[in-house]
């Protein structure tokens, strides 16, 4: 692996998805005006305090993972990656420079949609917002990193965005947003105890609840940085030098 062709990798990534104004609007509004939604709901605050801070990691999650499945879809169905294959680039130079390019757009959907929902729709929580961020770009990078291993499993981009629902929403089921965890039959519960998004909403609860999360959010974090290692060394094996 090479530090100059991951990163010339980045820039190429960037560049494509900074031209794509619809991609753009899709990572960087759809959430906030998704939360901004959810506060209307909750126009009471008590509930959306309560709610708030879970969907405000849950939301990033699915937006990722939607783009960054079709995208990368996009570039294996084209001969891109096929192309790319051809040179000295190599596949884990390839991953890394996606999911590193996805990952700071991620980093600055983190950003923008906890800066609205604290300062702009009052969204409070017990711990500082810097921890929430955190928190945040972690479900985000997570999305990331599964929606490239995702796009090996699909021929179109509609069968990209097919697997969303079959991926993310029995997650959303049993991630604890729902019912808590420990009250899920036992079956359900365990399931949930491997699933990525399970400890997204494991280190959301603690920061909304708690002033100093730390040492609570070092076990679901690290659950999470697993998570995306697996996936991007999974996404990295489904590359091969013919796309067709």
């Amino acid at each position: 692996m090479s530090p100059r062709l991951t990163f010339v990798t980045v820039a190429r990534v960037l560049r494509q998805l900074t031209r794509d104004h619809r991609t753009l609007g899709l990572l960087l509004v759809v959430p906030v005006v998704l939360m901004c939604l959810l506060a209307w709901i909750y126009a009471d605050g008590v509930l959306f305090e309560r709610v708030g801070p879970v969907l405000l990691t849950v939301f990033p999650f699915v937006v990722m993972f939607v783009v960054t499945s079709v995208a990368t879809l996009r570039e294996r169905t084209s001969g891109t990656l096929e192309r790319l294959l051809t040179t000295p680039l190599g596949k884990a130079d390839l991953v890394l420079g996606y999911a590193l390019a996805f990952g700071l757009l991620a980093v600055v959907q983190g950003a923008v949609v906890t800066a609205v929902s604290v300062w702009l729709l009052g969204l409070d929580t017990a711990a500082t917002s810097a921890w929430l961020v955190l928190v945040v770009v972690a479900s985000g990078v997570l999305g990331t990193s599964l929606g490239l291993l995702a796009s090996a499993f699909a021929a179109t981009e509609f069968q990209a965005v097919q697997l969303m629902p079959a991926t993310v929403l029995p997650q959303f089921l049993l991630c604890g947003l729902l019912v808590p965890r420990d009250q899920l039959p036992r079956a359900l519960e365990l399931v949930s105890d491997v699933l990525p998004l399970s400890y997204v909403v494991d280190a959301a609860t603690s920061v909304a609840r708690q002033p100093d999360p730390g040492g609570d959010l070092v076990t679901p974090l690290l659950v999470i940085a697993g998570w995306i290692v697996v996936a991007l060394a999974l996404g990295s094996l489904t590359l091969r030098r013919r796309t067709g």
